[in-house]
């Protein structure tokens, strides 16, 4: 008799999209999302990013949304709205900003530093302190990093993760030089809905029961009271909202699209009735995605928007 065995098979890595240089936060997010084992597909632009998920070229992507110092991104509310991809989870991610040189480097060396403008503009009270170094805007934290890398010039730093310093052999000459440590930015994570099953079961699981939530997006005409009578479909059944956020409808001056978080599951009965009342009402609703909200949302005194 001949003994056969039976390997188990194991779940092929996400392939995972993110906006950036390798070492970049968003990385980092995705790590934190899918674990250390997954394949990451750096994109140059936001554009590209939401471009490779659609196509295909990658499974997901983790797409930076709003940051608790800089606001919203806008970029990707807009290509939300743009691209047909289901929110599968969400991370908030604690930032912290190092300065960045090459090794060996001292910090009375440096004359210049790069950065992308956020990054800069969130380390503005330790730039202030050195008004011998320049500061020069850069595309991506962690780009910066590589630059200078490249470049080869004891003169030159970034601002970036510590991730960014460990992926480029750079040395971190300045720990969390970042002007409020309360930095944080949520990360989302997209993918095509009929692939959001399979996506969703490699995600790490979260470390503790947290609530869930559902985020949507809707389109009103321009009229006295219509955003008032939108909103109270959620007042009057007690759904507590979380964010609202605005944007401008392309070709139709001071109109708007307006996006919603809301505490609860798509699924649960009282909340598709709002959606449903909410339907009849406006031009369009659209539900972006329901999922496990992040740990600081666990953190949520349970003030609201409303």
């Amino acid at each position: 008799m001949t003994n056969t065995t039976t390997e188990s098979v194991q779940p092929v890595p996400a392939h995972v999209a993110f906006q950036g240089e390798r070492g970049a936060f968003s990385e980092d997010a995705a790590k934190r999302l899918f674990g250390e084992k997954i394949r990451t597909e750096p994109c140059r632009s936001f554009e590209d990013l939401f471009e490779a998920v659609t196509s295909g070229k990658a499974d997901c992507a983790v797409v930076p949304i709003e940051n608790t110092l800089a606001g919203s991104v806008h970029k990707n509310y807009d290509l939300l709205l743009q691209h047909n991809l289901t929110i599968l989870a969400e991370l908030s991610l604690r930032i912290v900003h190092n300065l960045i040189g090459l090794p060996g480097t001292s910090l009375g060396q440096i004359r210049r530093v790069y950065s992308h403008p956020v990054a800069l503009a969130q380390c503005e009270r330790f730039l202030r302190r050195l008004p011998e170094i320049e500061a020069a805007a850069a595309y991506d934290t962690a780009g910066s990093v590589k630059t200078i890398v490249e470049a080869g010039l004891a003169d030159e730093a970034a601002i970036a993760g510590s991730s960014a310093a460990q992926f480029y052999g750079a040395q971190v000459l300045i720990e969390g030089i970042e002007d409020n440590k309360k930095n944080f930015t949520r990360f989302l994570v997209l993918a095509a809905p009929e692939k959001s099953e399979s996506i969703a079961s490699l995600l790490e699981p979260p470390s503790e029961d947290r609530p869930r939530k559902t985020s949507l997006v809707f389109r009103i005409s321009n009229r006295p009271g219509a955003l008032f009578r939108a909103l109270a479909v959620f007042a009057l059944r007690d759904i507590d909202l979380l964010k609202i956020e605005s944007r401008p409808i392309e070709g139709r001056p001071w109109e708007y699209s307006f996006y919603l978080d809301l505490a609860g599951d798509s699924a649960d009965p009282n909340i598709q009735r709002a959606i449903g009342h909410l339907n009849e009402m406006t031009e369009s609703v659209r539900v972006l995605g329901s999922y496990i909200g992040s740990d600081q949302d666990a953190q949520h005194d349970g003030a609201s928007v409303q």
